[in-house]
């Protein structure tokens, strides 16, 4: 998709889009996240998320940012290997909201991929980042249960 068409302005403002999950294949090589954080960083790009699973030869890294548009810019224009899909991003109150979360999405019977916690708390509260088979069914659980799913808009700084 090609983003020249929109100003700085727009980019800068995520509004109320889903949050976007980030999968990067990269090197398995000492330093290499490390530069890669940099490079954001220099953007004024935030790690709102963030997995990583090693392998012998290379890394897969999960990434959520606060400027996804920006993000998928910049890891085209470095040749970074990626794929990008929405994921949902839930508020936990308290001990109890796991198996809240977990129970409402068993009862629409969807299957969750994998899970992993945010960095960034916007309203000082833990947030998870959930992957599942249908965000949207899923997400409609969630709300149905009294959870709250935080759109990207909570994530920007």
């Amino acid at each position: 998709m090609d983003y020249s068409d929109h100003s700085p302005s727009t980019l800068r403002n995520p509004g109320k889009d889903a949050v976007r999950q980030f999968v990067i294949y990269a090197e398995n090589k000492v330093g290499w996240l490390n530069d890669f954080i940099n490079i954001l960083k220099s953007q004024d790009i935030h790690v709102m998320a963030i997995s990583v699973l090693d392998t012998t030869d290379s890394a897969v890294i999960r990434l959520v940012t606060n400027y996804p548009k920006e993000t998928a810019q910049l890891l085209k224009s470095r040749s970074i290997s990626f794929t990008e899909r929405n994921i949902i991003a839930v508020e936990i109150k308290d001990e109890d909201s796991l198996h809240l979360i977990t129970q409402s999405l068993l009862h629409a019977e969807i299957n969750i991929h994998y899970v992993y916690p945010f960095l960034y708390q916007p309203n000082n509260r833990p947030v998870l980042a959930l992957a599942m088979e249908d965000e949207d069914i899923g997400e409609e659980a969630l709300h149905r249960h009294g959870l709250r799913v935080l759109s990207l808009d909570e994530f920007t700084r």
